[in-house]
């Protein structure tokens, strides 16, 4: 599986955790793209409710950002939907620790969720400018897998036009 974070995405989460000493996090949705390819198209920011050695997710701020989205997006589950969490490691290596394993496999395996997999992205930034991340494969009853993770630098848009003005 690969995850392909565009430039608005990293530019935000650099923003977020500036001067952050406590975690933050939140949820991810993507639109998938093909195969195993997913790009993250918005994520929450959950800036309460972490401290500086963990993060607990609001579940109602989690469900109002994903009912807004899927609003949206014409709930079209098919092209865009939840692909998982991310959240914030300021003091530590950005891995996932025990509690973050399960609360990911409480995530994959509550069939209420009704989800076949999810992400955990754990990311802290360096020297205020450079984003150090982990990204994890979590599905029920299968170990972890790592996530290839893809930066997007330049827009979609600005590529399509630059095309389109070399075809002229």
């Amino acid at each position: 599986m690969e995850l392909i974070l565009p430039r608005k995405i990293t530019d935000l989460l650099r923003r977020e955790l500036r001067g952050r000493r406590n975690e933050i996090g939140g949820v991810m949705v993507a639109e998938h793209v093909g195969g195993t390819s997913f790009r993250i198209v918005e994520l929450s920011v959950q800036r309460s409710g972490g401290t500086a050695m963990h993060f607990v997710r609001d579940p109602e701020q989690s469900k109002a950002f994903l009912s807004d989205f899927f609003a949206r997006t014409g709930g079209d589950y098919r092209r865009f939907n939840y692909v998982g969490e991310w959240h914030s490691h300021p003091a530590f290596e950005p891995v996932p620790s025990r509690s973050d394993i399960q609360a990911m496999y409480q995530i994959v395996e509550d069939p209420e969720v009704g989800t076949n997999f999810a992400v955990l992205i754990i990311v802290r930034l360096i020297l205020r400018r450079s984003l150090q991340m982990s990204a994890t494969l979590f599905r029920a009853g299968l170990p972890p897998e790592p996530v290839v993770v893809l930066l997007e630098r330049k827009t979609p848009g600005l590529l399509s036009r630059l095309r389109s003005l070399f075809k002229r």
